[in-house]
């Protein structure tokens, strides 16, 4: 017998468990699914308050197209709603156009600084409120907006609803003088 088939001879045992390992290291390669194409997307690093956006808020990385949803986007200044912590960014998240494509027919979107900005915790979009407003030393609040739809929560008290033009004059004129507060819709 040759001398290098000897030395092989006494460790087959350890040859047979590596030429094993490397085979079933082989198969699983084989037939574990491939990622397939990916593309960049911008994900919240942390959960995400509506409103502007900072350095840090957002950061790049690759996701497979098949998980990516429509009007995925690259940039964005300021979040129309709320985001969890690994979501990517969509247009629908944003305020700007895709917030004016969702408003009804017929609506406007108009935003209104409510006096207790703790109230907007209770509102998501898609609400219905009602808008009051009371004057200085006012008995009684006098109702400014019935069932407009809120389209976006901001934050320290500013929220943006889908009223009719009329109404968002109203609004506009209630809030030069006023104090408003809402009134939740079921």
């Amino acid at each position: 017998m040759r001398p290098w088939i000897r030395r092989f001879a006494r460790r087959r045992r350890l040859v047979g468990a590596a030429l094993a390992a490397l085979a079933m290291l082989s198969a699983l390669t084989a037939l574990s699914p491939s990622p397939g194409p990916t593309t960049e997307v911008l994900i919240a690093t942390r959960d995400l308050a509506p409103g502007p956006l900072h350095p840090g808020d957002l950061r790049r990385t690759q996701a497979p197209r098949s998980a990516v949803p429509d009007g995925a986007v690259l940039e964005g200044r300021t979040l129309a709603t709320p985001m969890r912590r690994g979501e990517i960014l969509t247009d629908v998240r944003l305020l700007g156009a895709a917030l004016l494509a969702r408003l009804p027919p017929g609506t406007v979107a108009a935003p209104i600084r409510v006096s207790d900005p703790e109230i907007t915790t209770l509102l998501t979009p898609g609400a219905a409120i009602g808008v009051m407003a009371t004057w200085e030393g006012a008995q009684s609040a006098h109702t400014v907006a019935e069932r407009v739809t809120v389209m976006s929560v901001m934050t320290e008290g500013l929220i943006v609803v889908a009223s009719t033009p009329e109404q968002a004059a109203q609004l506009a004129a209630a809030q030069a003088s006023e104090r408003l507060s809402i009134t939740l819709r079921s």
